[in-house]
């Protein structure tokens, strides 16, 4: 029934003018606003929807990855930009907070809302 339809995610945050400057200027994404949300356009072609929800708790889980070539140089042009990396207990990451243990590499960070967010980039063979 559904098979066709253009779905989409949303996440909320508790300061759309915050969000919308984090997720246009900080990360570079395509970001428009009406109605009082934001539509963020990936890469692609996806949209995500960002709504304002005053009582808002961040997500306890990563609300978007990121896929790049190399994390390392996204990580170093995301700090440069103010971004700030997270370190969670059990997860041992290098010291720019890239985790290479199994998996993917993985490096996780923050929108001004508290959402977790992730770049990362395939283990190389």
């Amino acid at each position: 029934m559904l098979g066709r339809s253009k779905a989409f995610s949303g996440f909320a945050v508790d300061d759309i003018p915050r969000a919308r400057l984090f997720y246009g200027e900080t990360l570079g994404l395509d970001v428009t606003e009406a109605n009082g949300m934001l539509r963020l356009r990936l890469a692609g072609g996806a949209e995500v929807l960002v709504y304002p929800k005053p009582d808002h708790v961040p997500a306890a889980y990563t609300i978007l990855n990121f896929p790049v070539d190399d994390i390392e140089t996204a990580v170093d042009e995301l700090v440069r930009r103010g971004v700030r990396f997270e370190r969670y207990p059990g997860m041992e990451t290098d010291e720019k907070g890239i985790f290479r243990l199994g998996g993917p590499y993985i490096a996780w960070f923050t929108d001004p809302a508290g959402n977790t967010l992730s770049v990362l980039q395939d283990r190389p063979a």
